[in-house]
């Protein structure tokens, strides 16, 4: 019997989905502007009013964290986020120490624009380098160099960004060891505080997906994370999730363990999804809005294209899917206070993921073992039910 009766915390995503040009592996809702005019002062307005409609979801709640993604929300002006911002502080109250993430492609990189994004309150970015390699960023289809990466950096850097994050892939087409771990090498020498390091993978409706490029054996992507993290661990970086890299604690991003700790976040733009829990109504709630920015924008249509609460069947899986991608231990008693399930509930599925070595128990805490991420799907898999409508192979790919 699900019985909920605590809130987690809260974040809010907020989704650009335009951007310059799309990426052949790239599955996100993102579109190419090619020669169209963005309609951003519309869209800003859509987006503060899809928030306003959600509040009453979320009374005398705080936000802990936002973070704005795409797309390429840097295509956006400083303007429109100063003016994005207010409006969404003046609907819902922030923590002290809020933590306000926005993605930046270096193609777009641009110094006066990354100081007016700081002042407008914005105080972490994520830039999308994917490679310092500009042989592997072309075959990428990304439409900046490596310089260009460098130069972002320095940019966030001098605008007073104290908390910055680069996105690598690794596992490239044509990609050897050496050229994964200098792109590590390069990342170290800007002096970032976190790393966002993650396999390439071929998602479906994707260009890679119908003409798949030659990958790297699984023998040489296996050399590869090895070497990696231990170039990692060397620079004094923690590996604190399956892809996720910082220097210290404060580094984590606190947007991201939200997600990983099954916590709640509220989903505004084309194609965001949101999840938010329900105590008084003992019910935990997913939704998604419109995918295509044209219906999003549709006034004559809502914002929200569906809903569904999750069953209580589908509760441990959706919780095992976040939580078991940390590396730290998490408590047990998370479970029961994020699902409002009995941790008795799933005493079956915790003992064979035991046996199989693929998780500790220890001391009232659940540790994902190496064994277990390097087999994560399999251990995803112990916890599904039979009545769970999720793929057969688990998608695990990186958040931030």
């Amino acid at each position: 019997m699900l019985s909920l009766t605590s809130l987690p915390p809260l974040s809010l995503y907020i989704h650009i989905p335009w951007c310059v040009k799309k990426c052949p592996y790239c599955d996100f809702n993102s579109h190419g502007i090619e020669h169209q005019t963005l309609p951003e002062k519309d869209y800003v307005d859509a987006l503060i009013e899809d928030l306003t409609q959600q509040i009453p979801n979320v009374w005398g709640r705080k936000l802990t964290s936002i973070f704005i993604g795409g797309g390429t929300p840097s295509l956006f002006s400083t303007e429109s986020f100063e003016y994005l911002i207010s409006q969404i502080r003046a609907l819902i109250p922030f923590a002290f120490d809020i933590e306000i993430t926005m993605e930046a492609n270096p193609g777009t990189a641009e110094a006066s624009k990354f100081k007016g994004f700081f002042q407008a309150g914005i105080n972490r970015l994520s830039i999308g380098g994917q490679s310092f390699n500009n042989e592997h960023l072309a075959k990428l289809g990304r439409i900046h160099s490596s310089d260009e990466i460098k130069r972002a950096v320095q940019f966030a850097h001098d605008a007073q960004f104290e908390r910055v994050n680069i996105d690598l892939m690794h596992g490239l087409p044509g990609q050897t060891i050496n050229e994964a771990l200098s792109d590590l090498d390069t990342a170290i020498s800007l002096g970032i505080s976190h790393l966002s390091w993650y396999q390439l993978t071929l998602e479906p409706n994707t260009l890679f997906y119908q003409k798949p490029p030659k990958l790297p054996e699984d023998d040489a992507l296996a050399d590869i994370q090895e070497s990696g993290e231990k170039t990692l661990i060397k620079a004094g970086f923690n590996q604190y999730e399956v892809s996720a890299f910082s220097k210290s604690q404060t580094d984590r991003s606190r947007h991201n363990l939200n997600y990983w700790s099954f916590g709640d976040y509220l989903a505004i733009g084309a194609g965001a999804h949101g999840k938010l829990t329900m105590p008084a109504e003992n019910k935990i709630l997913r939704y998604s809005q419109f995918r295509n920015p044209k219906d999003y924008l549709n006034k004559d249509k809502p914002f929200t294209q569906n809903k569904k609460v999750i069953a209580s069947n589908d509760l441990p899986l959706e919780f095992m899917m976040n939580v078991l991608r940390l590396k730290q231990e998490i408590p047990l008693s998370l479970f029961t206070e994020r699902t409002g399930l009995s941790i008795h509930s799933i005493d079956n599925s915790m003992e064979k993921a035991r046996e199989k070595n693929l998780i500790e128990v220890t001391n009232g805490y659940i540790k994902t073992t190496e064994l277990g991420h390097q087999f994560l799907n399999e251990l995803l898999e112990i916890f599904m039910s039979e009545n769970t409508n999720i793929p057969e192979k688990i998608n695990i790919k990186k958040v931030d």
